[in-house]
């Protein structure tokens, strides 16, 4: 048996002021519990900030749900930005060309 003690678990925590931090990994698997979840948060107002600091790994599906979130939000009238993206993401990004989307 593994310890996942160190794991964080995959999760949206709300913070302070429109900020939103993502933990966990970011893939096929996990990627419909975290657009489940998403839904609370884009009914608000405001400038929303995703922190993907807590991110430990990421896939194209991440990337997917990613551009999913800022068509949610667009259309809720409100603006999203991704900050402390890991490195994995970002190369993720600038191989599908999504530089200027996402301001990397």
């Amino acid at each position: 048996m593994s310890d996942n003690s160190e794991r964080p678990e995959n999760g949206i925590n709300a913070r302070d002021n429109g900020v939103f931090e993502v933990t966990g990994q970011v893939t096929f698997q996990s990627v419909p519990q975290f657009l489940a979840r998403s839904d609370k948060w884009l009914q608000g107002s405001g400038k929303i900030t995703i922190d993907m600091r807590g991110v430990t790994l990421a896939d194209s599906a991440g990337l997917a749900l990613m551009l999913e979130w800022q068509q949610l939000a667009r259309a809720a009238g409100r603006e999203m930005v991704f900050t402390n993206m890991p490195e994995q993401m970002r190369d993720l990004i600038r191989v599908n060309g999504l530089t200027q989307v996402f301001g990397v």
